[in-house]
């Protein structure tokens, strides 16, 4: 099965509506984020596996263009690459419902919520409140974790069929992140369908060491699950029953306060 389509995805794609040096350039951007900065030509070359002429114009372009700048030897990106995030964050019309009620979910509960939709096999947070407006490091918008073994993840993968839950399971490359990662396919499948059904997923130590998550669904009007939100804490602080107890009565009532404004 190929990658789940990102959002927003066209379904077809003439040859003559591809611009393959675009997409080059986007690649070379992606890389600084999963690298770390600064990196040299011929490190960025062979990540993106790019003959090095071709990285040496990409960069050179993205350096013009105020993207990344260079000390001759080593790339970094500039903070102008922050447009580009601002301007998804702007514009994306589940932030600006849901931000408020996050802020409301996190000031209510004293806790740190944050929200993920689906990208390819990925959950990527893309807005987060807390009590205080001081948020610890890991987590931060933007961030990306497998889907299969995350509670944003999980809910986000209740949305499909069996069938095509099954295919991206075959598909998903299930490399544990932590001892207690579930990477049976058929334990997937069963866990996350048993989620759909109860309408939350609590995902144990699996994705991180020591932490624990429990996430709802949020639906636009018509039913449809377009993100996930979810409170966490740490296995030491939070048992799994009181995350249940605690965090999913105010994690429902948030995701639902929405619905209706969501088209």
């Amino acid at each position: 099965m190929p990658k789940l389509k990102r959002e927003g995805e066209a379904d077809h794609r003439g040859a003559t509506d591809f611009i393959e040096s675009l997409d080059r350039g986007l690649r070379v951007l992606e890389l600084f984020g999963d690298g770390q900065q600064p990196m040299t030509l011929s490190d960025l070359a062979k990540a993106a596996d790019l003959p090095r002429a071709t990285a040496r114009r990409i960069l050179f372009t993205l350096e013009r263009a105020g993207f990344v700048a260079s000390d001759g030897k080593l790339f970094r990106l500039t903070p102008r690459v922050l447009v580009l995030a601002s301007a998804y964050l702007a514009s994306n019309h589940v932030v600006s419902v849901l931000q408020p009620a996050l802020d409301k979910l996190s000031a209510d509960a004293q806790e740190i919520s944050s929200m993920a939709i689906l990208d390819g096999f990925d959950a990527v947070f893309i807005a987060r409140a807390s009590p205080t407006r001081v948020f610890s490091s890991g987590i931060d918008i933007g961030y990306r974790l497998p889907a299969f073994c995350t509670s944003v993840g999980r809910v986000l993968l209740s949305r499909l069929s069996d069938d095509e839950l099954t295919k991206a399971l075959d598909a998903m490359d299930l490399a544990p992140l932590t001892p207690f990662t579930v990477t049976d396919k058929k334990r997937l499948l069963q866990a996350i369908k048993s989620d759909r059904a109860q309408d939350y997923s609590l995902v144990d130590r699996e994705a991180e060491p020591g932490f624990r998550s429990i996430s709802v669904p949020v639906r636009r009007y018509d039913g449809t699950i377009v993100a996930a939100i979810n409170m966490g804490a740490h296995v030491d602080r939070v048992s799994a029953d009181e995350m249940i107890e605690r965090f999913l009565p105010p994690l429902r009532e948030a995701a639902a306060s929405v619905k209706s404004l969501l088209v």
